[in-house]
Parts: structure tokens; C-alpha cells; sequence
């Protein structure tokens, strides 16, 4: 072994040099220099002969060559002697695989064997190199300076990634400096030490102390590593700034065969998952390098969760790590928990290979697991990875890659998923990944069930989605039922990574059958086409528009940053009709003129929820029914909605207009104004106002109504008509006509009244005729009431006063004072009518029957004149 080193030396003594990089491997190539000659199997090539001048030799380029291989190349060195020796290289660069191809020689027994008698021969020199390249890591070249003197010898060496300053006397080796940078985002790793170097030098130095501090990109920021030994016994411990326990404690021993490391323990209690385990290490004739070592050992991880405590073993060995082919059995067992998950590992595996360029091919068998909680909802019931005859090398994965995922959450419904795709030295932006996906599942909130396939790849820095189908059975949810939504692309999504020329693109359609409300209302089959263009899935624009046959297109764009989504939609001006679908059949309403139009932004993030605000308009609408018609609605809608609330009139009311209502009362010029916020609180009120409609002749109006409410609205009746009323009643047995005024405190958050102590009046007088053949009836039934009839047959009421309660039941109370005359068959009788009346409201309204109601109240409450008012009601008569 120690033959393959003497080419190295020689060519190290030639140019009076001492390399870096073998200053700690000088045990193994020292003892095997035999003399100033060349070993068997080397060479030196020239390309141009050197040059000498007065003061200087000059080689302009010399090649050491092991076989055929280029183990050193050096580029014009200048040999001067000013006051000692100066060699100024302008670059060296080496090749360390050419060792491999060294024949072993004989070593020559003259040779210097001790570390003082190589000192000794060493002459008072300087020796720059300006450019030391190593080929296997051409990023840690720089420049090398050394000061060699017998006595003492000093090195430094600066590069970009690497400043090394050492001093050696005697046998006491002490590093003053090295700076070692192995990312440009991180601090460089520090390191300084004294070693005490061995007499004969074909081995590790006898003992030493050496101390590094290490920086890292994540907690703890600060790490520092000690290492001590002596003879054969040594310890090496890494530990965090202010922390007592190492995280890194392992002690070995080292004989003349074997190196052991036994018994290490690890630990990292950060990032919120800790971890810890044990580590140990056997490598047998370890003299003859990495080459003719034999390793083996284990790491075992030991892992708490929710779930428990977690085990898992990597065993690996016996084998070789090899520069040209490595052969080393790997193993990982045992199970690791993370919070609620839990992971399983039965991976076998053979590591092969240049070490340089390793690869690790999983054995038939290998499969990773996993099941648990991801949140506090969704259990992962089993997560399989297959990895059987996967490859991993330094230029990706390699084979076929698979996974199946079944889970079920149960508020939501159950699931299961499956990938399956093969790797072509697949790494991240680089190499081939194709596969395929499909899966299905229960959507318990919709009754419906789901189903998704597709496929896609990724190539290079281009991740494309070539194919999708996804949808529902149905989507059900109360009264609403949506047939067999389904979405699909009509563009592949195709997504390129590189920063220099990052793209998103691509384009889905969702088609939907006939959405079906209660009541009978109908949404005809509708379809949503989008596109998305933008710098990735995090950062993109989309557009697109929703048309359901005649209705819409509702255009819709925005854009999405990976936090918020923001849009806007625009619903263009048509024509009302278009939404009779919407209008149940039993409605039996058609809706003939007008237009609808609207404009919505939106806004949805995981800190804020869903909020949009806009306006909705329908201008000149009309709507016919059976028995009604509405004619010229004017409706303006400005709303915000945020936190689950309605903020309804944003920037101003909520205004709605009618021209009129043609029924059995027509009512025209009907408004009515909303703002305010929906549910309603204390600190967000809503308020309805300017509620005003002429009918009757008159007009009915509220002038505010407050929710949550704290006084009553007062609905007020101005110059109401009577005989429009009993017209539109269609009482044929009574005919009255004047005018009526009236209030009623209106209670809608009250826990027992609707109108509490209303009252109605008249402003003038009224006139009440009942029909004869009415009237005449009630007198030959009732001969008790007959006289009592007979002066209302035609009144003249000067004077009204009504009060009048409703409740919650509906129980309408009524207490009414009547002034008037009677004028009958040419007799005029001052008349005063009291009487109070009791009924239920809600069954009046649904039997329409308000004339027989009224004739059989007269019935029952209608007296004599001249007889005594009685508790209940009377008719009270004054003949003038």
C-alpha cells in the first residue's frame, strides 16, 4: 500500500512541496519513499524542456503520469535561490484516483523511515503555488504558501471555500487555522488544534486536541466539536451553545486491524420532533485504506408521539466503500411515530458503486408505511410505498414509484387514492417522472360519491398535467340536488419551474346537469370554463365564465398568490325571463319584462375566510300571476359580505321600487329601503325605512323599523278608503264608505304582541248601509235583535274610535265607540255603538269568508235600542 504513495512523494520532494491535502495522510505514504528515483510503473512527461537563466530553472509544464493516468500536472514553475530556495508555481493540479493505478514496489531499505530524518533533509525554502486543484473537488482549489526549514515547517492555504494555516516543529502539529465553507448561505466552519505526530509516521498521530465551531442553518445556530485522544483511545463530542448534553458523543479505539466505535449516542431535540438513538462502527484492516477496509454497523432512531414510542434500525455490513465499487448490504426496520402518525419500515437494500457516485437499489420486499391523524380529523387508515427495485443514485430515482392511500375523515366522508409512474434518474427539475392517478370516495355532506383520474409528468423543470376527470354522482344538500357535476381539462396545466422563464398555464371545464331546488325550482344544466396563466400555482391569473343555457354568462377573473384569492364577476344586462326556470311551477308566475344585471369582488384566504361585496340591479321588472300582477320593480342590491355576515347597503340602501300591484287592492308606488347588517346585533343593527304604498285610496307607510327592535314601528294608514276596502273584501252584505286614519305599533321581537294598542279613527264621517235581504233575515231569526237591526240598516257615524291588539297567536282583540244617526223608514235616532271583539286573525285570513264572519257577529251582538249597554258589547239608542 505504502508503494502507491512514493510517486507523490517524489514529485512533492522535486518541487520542494508538502501539499495540504496530505499532510494528515503522511502515515501512509511517508515510510514508502525509498530515495529521489521514480517508482516502478511512473513517469515524467515534458511538452517543452526547460529553460534556464542566470538566476532561475524554468519548467513551463511537466506531467506525472501512474500508467496512463495523469496523477500531476504543473504549469510553469520557477526554481530562484535569492537568499534560499524559492519555487513559485502558477498551478498544480492532482489527480488522486491515478494512486489506484501504481503498481507496488519494493521499498528501498535506505529510505528515510523517521519523521525527523524526512525534516532533516528538507531544505531552507519558500514554495507558492498560486493555483492547488484537487480534480474530484475543483470547487476548494486556491493558493498554497509554505515555509520549510528542518526545524520547522509552516503551510497556508486560501480559497474561496478554504483557509488553512498549520505549523509543524519536531513532531508537535499545531492548526492555527481552517475556515471551511461548505454553503454560501451559512457561516464557515471553524476548526484549530495540536497534534503530536508519531515518530515513525505509518500511522495517526499518538495523541492530540483539536476544537471546531460549527455553524448551521437551523437551531441551534452555533455547534461545537471536540476531539481528543491518546495512543489508541480517543472521543469525539459536539455540543450546542449553552447546552450541557452533547449531541453528538462517540468514543473509539483503534488496535492495528480495527477501528470501533461503539456505544455512540446521538440526539436532536429540535424542530419540535425530537430525536435520539445510538450509533456504532466497525471497520477491520482499516490500515489498508478505504479500499481494503471491511465495514460494518448500525444507527438506530428512537422517535415520541401521540401515538407513542418509536424504533427504527439501520444496519448496514459487512462490506467495502470502494472510489471504483463499493459492495455494502443496507436494512432499515422498525417504526418512527411523528405527533399522531406512525411510519413503518421494512426497506432492504444494496449499496454499489464508485463512492463518489453510489448507488442504492431497494431488494424485493421493500415497502414503507404509514397511518395515523394528519389533523385532528383525518385518519390516514394505511399510506403504502412499494419500493421494491427502486434505484436512488446521484442522478435521481430510478423505477417504478407507487403509492396507495386509503383514509377517511367522519364528518366528510372516506377516500382512497392510488399513484403509480416510473422514474427515469429522477431528482427534482431534473430527469423524467410520468404517472398516472385514480381514486374514489364518499362525500358524506353532499350524499355523493366522487371519483378522480388522470395523468402527467414531470420533465426537467416542466411539471405537466396532461389528463383529468373528477366528479360527483350528485351533490345534495337540503332541498337542493345537482346531477352529476364533473370536471375535466380542455388545456393541459402545464407548469415550467425555471426561474429564468417561469410559466403556468393550462384550462378545466365543469359541467353540471339540472340543479333542482324545493318548491319545484329548476337550474337548467350549466357549465363553468376557466383558464389559469401566471409564474406558477402559487402566483397565477385565471378567467373564465359560468352559462346555464340562457342564463348568464356570468364572466368571472382574478388572481390567486398563494394566500389570498382575489376576483371580480360580471353578470351583463338581460332580460328577466330568462330565469322562469328559477320560478317553482306552482307559483304559476311568469315573468314577462325587465333586465337583471350584477357585479361581485371577492376575496378568500385561510386568515380571513370568504368575503365579496357588489351590486345586484333589476330595472323595470314585471311579473304576472294567477290573480296578481306587479309591474315596473325597480331593485338596487349593494351588499358586503364578510365573517358570515350580510352587510346590506354598503354604500348606500338597499332600494326597492314598484310602479304598482294589480289585485284585489291595487297598490302602486310601493319603496321601501334596507341597510344595515344581516344576522343583526346590538352593534350592528338592521334598519328598513321609507316603507310607503298608496292603496285604498290612501297610503299605508312605516316610517322605521329597527332590528334588534327596542320600540315599536309605527305603521301608519292616512285617508284610507273604506268602500275600497269593502269592495275589495267583497263583503256584498255591508256597504261602507268615508275615510279611515289609523297607527299600529308594529312588534316583531316582542315574546307576545305583533301590534300592541293600535288604533283607527275616522276623519270624517262614514256611512254604513246593510243589505236588505241581510238585515231582514237577521230580524226574522232574531226577533230579539230585529228593532236592534232595524237602525243600522243606514247609519251616518259621525264619530270612530278603534283600538285594536294582536299577538303572537294571532288572536286580534278589538274594542271600537261608534257616534252616529239612524235613519230608517223617515226617523232619525242618535245612535252610540260599543263593542269589543275577539278572533283569531290567521283563521279569518284562510277562510276568506269575511262577509259570513261579519253577518254572524251582528247576529250575536246586535240589540234593541233603548236597552242597557251590557259588559260585552250593545247598541245604545236615543231617539231625537
Amino acid at each position: 500500500m505504502k508503494g502507491k504513495y512514493r510517486a507523490a512523494i517524489a514529485l512533492a520532494l522535486l518541487l520542494i512541496l508538502l501539499p495540504l491535502t496530505l499532510v494528515f495522510t503522511v502515515g501512509y505514504w511517508l515510510p514508502g519513499f525509498a530515495g529521489i528515483w521514480l517508482p516502478p510503473g511512473t513517469r515524467i512527461a515534458l511538452e517543452q524542456p526547460p529553460r534556464l537563466t542566470r538566476h532561475a530553472i524554468i519548467l513551463p509544464d511537466l506531467r506525472y503520469l501512474a500508467g496512463e493516468c495523469e496523477l500531476a500536472t504543473v504549469d510553469n514553475a520557477i526554481l530562484t535561490h535569492p537568499s534560499r530556495w524559492q519555487l513559485n508555481v502558477d498551478a498544480l493540479t492532482l489527480n488522486p484516483e491515478c494512486f489506484s493505478d501504481m503498481p507496488a514496489g519494493n521499498e528501498n531499505p535506505a529510505a528515510p523511515r523517521t519523521l525527523a530524518e524526512w525534516q532533516a533533509m528538507l531544505p531552507m525554502s519558500w514554495v507558492t503555488i498560486k493555483k492547488l486543484t484537487l480534480t474530484p473537488w475543483p470547487q476548494y482549489a486556491g493558493a498554497l504558501e509554505a515555509s520549510l526549514t528542518p526545524e520547522r515547517q509552516r503551510l497556508r492555504f486560501s480559497g474561496d471555500r478554504i483557509e488553512f494555516e498549520a505549523q509543524l516543529q519536531g513532531q508537535a502539529l499545531r492548526v492555527t487555522k481552517l475556515n471551511l465553507n461548505v454553503a454560501d448561505a451559512i457561516p464557515p466552519i471553524t476548526l484549530l488544534g495540536d497534534f503530536t505526530l508519531p515518530l515513525v509516521p505509518d500511522g495517526l498521530p499518538t495523541q492530540g486536541r483539536t476544537v471546531a465551531r460549527l455553524h448551521l442553518p437551523f437551531t441551534p445556530q452555533e455547534a461545537q466539536a471536540e476531539l481528543e485522544w491518546q495512543d489508541n483511545r480517543g472521543q469525539l463530542l459536539i455540543s450546542a451553545t449553552g447546552d450541557a448534553d452533547p449531541l453528538l458523543d462517540l468514543p473509539w479505539t483503534l488496535t492495528a486491524q480495527t477501528f470501533t466505535l461503539s456505544d455512540g449516542r446521538w440526539r436532536w431535540p429540535y424542530q419540535g420532533f425530537p430525536l435520539s438513538g445510538r450509533v456504532a462502527l466497525k471497520a477491520e484492516n482499516w490500515r489498508a485504506g478505504l479500499e481494503g477496509a471491511q465495514l460494518s454497523g448500525r444507527i438506530n432512531v428512537l422517535t415520541e408521539g401521540a401515538a407513542g414510542k418509536g424504533n427504527a434500525v439501520m444496519t448496514f455490513g459487512p462490506g467495502r466503500l470502494s472510489m471504483t465499487q463499493s459492495e455494502m448490504p443496507l436494512r432499515i426496520t422498525g417504526e418512527a411515530k411523528q405527533d399522531a402518525m406512525v411510519f413503518y419500515a421494512m426497506l432492504p437494500a444494496d449499496l454499489n458503486g464508485p463512492l463518489l457516485a453510489p448507488q442504492v437499489r431497494f431488494q424485493p420486499g421493500a415497502l414503507l408505511r404509514s397511518r395515523g391523524r394528519v389533523i385532528d380529523s383525518l385518519n390516514i387508515d394505511e399510506l403504502r410505498w412499494p419500493l421494491a427495485g427502486v434505484k436512488l443514485t446521484p442522478q435521481g430515482v430510478d423505477g417504478r414509484l407507487q403509492a396507495i392511500l386509503r383514509a377517511h375523515e367522519p364528518a366528510m366522508g372516506d377516500m382512497a387514492l392510488h399513484l403509480d409512474g416510473r422514474a427515469d434518474n429522477f431528482l427534482p427539475d431534473a430527469g423524467v417522472w410520468r404517472w398516472r392517478y385514480w381514486g374514489e370516495g364518499n362525500f358524506k355532506p353532499m350524499q355523493a360519491r366522487w371519483d378522480v383520474a388522470g395523468r402527467g409528468e414531470w420533465r426537467d423543470s416542466v411539471i405537466e398535467l396532461s389528463e383529468l376527470a373528477t366528479g360527483f354522482d350528485k351533490l345534495q344538500y337540503g332541498a337542493m340536488l345537482m346531477s352529476k357535476p364533473r370536471l375535466r381539462l380542455t388545456s393541459p396545466v402545464r407548469w415550467e419551474r425555471q426561474d429564468a422563464a417561469t410559466d403556468f398555464s393550462g384550462a378545466l371545464q365543469l359541467d353540471a346537469g339540472p340543479t333542482t331546488f324545493s318548491g319545484g325550482s329548476v337550474l337548467p344544466p350549466s357549465t363553468l370554463t376557466f383558464s389559469v396563466k401566471g409564474s406558477g400555482p402559487t402566483a397565477f391569473q385565471f378567467k373564465g365564465d359560468l352559462r346555464a343555457q340562457a342564463i348568464g354568462p356570468v364572466r368571472v377573473h382574478g388572481r390567486w398568490d398563494g394566500v389570498r384569492l382575489r376576483g371580480q364577476a360580471w353578470w351583463p344586462a338581460q332580460p328577466l325571463a330568462v330565469f322562469q326556470p328559477l320560478i317553482p311551477p306552482d307559483w304559476k308566475m311568469a315573468l314577462r319584462d325587465g333586465q337583471f344585471y350584477a357585479q361581485v369582488a371577492f376575496s378568500a384566504a385561510g386568515d380571513q375566510g370568504f368575503e365579496a361585496g357588489g351590486h345586484g340591479v333589476v330595472k323595470k321588472g314585471s311579473a304576472w300571476t294567477t290573480d296578481n300582477k306587479i309591474n315596473g320593480v325597480d331593485f338596487v342590491l349593494p351588499f358586503r359580505y364578510s365573517d358570515a355576515v350580510w352587510q346590506l347597503g354598503a354604500r348606500g340602501p338597499v332600494r326597492l321600487r314598484i310602479d304598482d300591484i294589480e289585485s284585489q287592492v291595487t297598490a302602486r308606488n310601493v319603496t321601501a329601503d334596507l341597510q344595515g347588517s344581516y344576522p343583526w346585533s346590538e352593534a350592528r343593527p338592521l334598519l328598513l325605512s321609507n316603507v310607503s304604498v298608496d292603496m285604498l285610496g290612501g297610503q299605508i307607510s312605516l316610517q322605521q323599523l329597527r332590528m334588534p327592535q327596542h320600540d315599536a314601528a309605527l305603521l301608519r294608514l292616512h285617508n284610507l278608503s273604506a268602500s275600497e276596502f269593502i269592495t275589495a273584501t267583497k263583503v256584498k252584505q255591508v256597504a261602507l264608505s268615508g275615510a279611515v286614519n289609523g297607527a299600529l305599533p308594529l312588534w316583531l321581537e316582542n315574546p307576545r304582541w305583533i301590534i300592541k294598542d293600535g288604533w283607527l279613527t275616522s276623519p270624517g264621517p262614514l256611512t254604513l248601509r246593510l243589505d236588505k235581504e241581510m238585515a231582514d233575515a237577521m230580524a226574522k231569526d232574531n226577533v230579539a235583535a230585529g228593532a236592534a237591526i232595524n237602525w243600522l240598516r243606514y247609519m251616518e257615524i259621525s264619530h270612530s274610535w278603534t283600538t285594536l291588539t294582536l299577538d303572537n297567536l294571532g288572536v286580534l282583540s278589538m274594542s271600537a265607540e261608534l257616534e252616529g244617526t239612524s235613519r230608517v223608514n223617515g226617523k232619525s235616532n242618535a245612535v252610540r255603538l260599543n263593542y269589543r271583539h275577539q278572533e283569531n286573525l290567521f283563521t279569518l285570513w284562510r277562510s276568506l269568508r269575511f262577509g259570513d264572519n261579519l253577518q254572524t257577529w251582528l247576529e250575536q251582538h246586535a240589540q234593541l235600542p233603548g236597552a242597557p249597554c251590557q259588559p260585552a258589547g250593545a247598541v245604545c239608542e236615543e231617539e231625537r
